[in-house]
């Protein structure tokens, strides 16, 4: 019976991912001794309706993790596709990178470089690039990191001149755990240029099923100040279940 209802709601949360977007923070924890020097986790959801409303959705997320002496190296993508009625509604897609560097102690050195395509947000793509200072407050059952620095984006609009931008950027991660097959992460971050501010955050649900499956409920806002005129609007919501891999 147990068995039964564990494979109804992992079948149910693979119907129910719908969207998602990129975390806003994703620094990854310092490592530790027993960390592997190679790790990834693989997300995939899909979603079909007929009938009445005649609807579909494609998420595919990806990240990789590997370990250089001090140096901690991250590599992600992810793609989106909502189409109703024959018409796509959303078209995502997503490529970033990021260095850390731990020095003895709770402070480390950050650089990530972001590119971004959405179809309906207004821009035909954007590119960031940001590096900076963070520093771990609290390590443990309680998680709390902080970073900041300068960057630079490049906005290609579809009808406008394109934007070369100076960004300055903050961001919190929060992290509790909840046992030890359960956990709670709130993350936060702001982009701060002359045109616009660009703030996302992130609050997740995560519980392990066993050593590689977890279950996730994730619900996500981002709010640009100031989007492109074709854009519809300011703010987006994201909740989302998904069933994650790890490896």
């Amino acid at each position: 019976m147990l068995s039964l209802l564990r494979n109804t709601v992992l079948a149910s949360c693979l119907l129910w991912a719908a969207t998602a977007t990129a975390s806003p923070f994703y620094a990854p924890p310092p490592p530790q001794e027993d960390t592997p020097i190679f790790s990834g986790d693989a997300e995939l959801g899909f979603t079909h309706l007929s009938g009445n409303t005649n609807s579909q959705t494609l998420i595919g997320k990806t990240r990789l993790t590997w370990l250089t002496g001090d140096f901690t190296h991250s590599l992600r993508g992810e793609v989106r596709n909502v189409s109703k009625d024959g018409k796509t509604s959303a078209e995502q897609y997503l490529f970033a990178g990021r260095e850390r560097y731990d020095f003895n102690g709770p402070h480390y050195l950050f650089g990530f470089a972001r590119w971004e395509k959405d179809r309906f947000a207004g821009y035909d793509q954007q590119l960031s690039v940001v590096g900076g200072y963070g520093r771990q407050l609290l390590d443990g059952r309680h998680y709390l990191s902080l970073e900041a620095g300068p960057g630079y984006r490049h906005d290609r609009l579809r009808d406008d001149e394109n934007e070369r931008l100076a960004v300055a950027y903050t961001a919190l991660d929060y992290r509790f755990g909840i046992s030890n097959y359960a956990d709670i992460a709130q993350e936060v971050s702001v982009e701060y240029t002359h045109e616009n501010t660009t703030s996302r955050s992130l609050t997740a649900l995560t519980a392990r099923l066993n050593s590689r499956l977890s279950l996730r409920l994730s619900h996500e806002i981002k709010h640009n100040s100031q989007p492109p005129k074709d854009a519809s609007e300011r703010t987006d919501s994201t909740t989302s279940a998904s069933l994650l891999y790890r490896w």
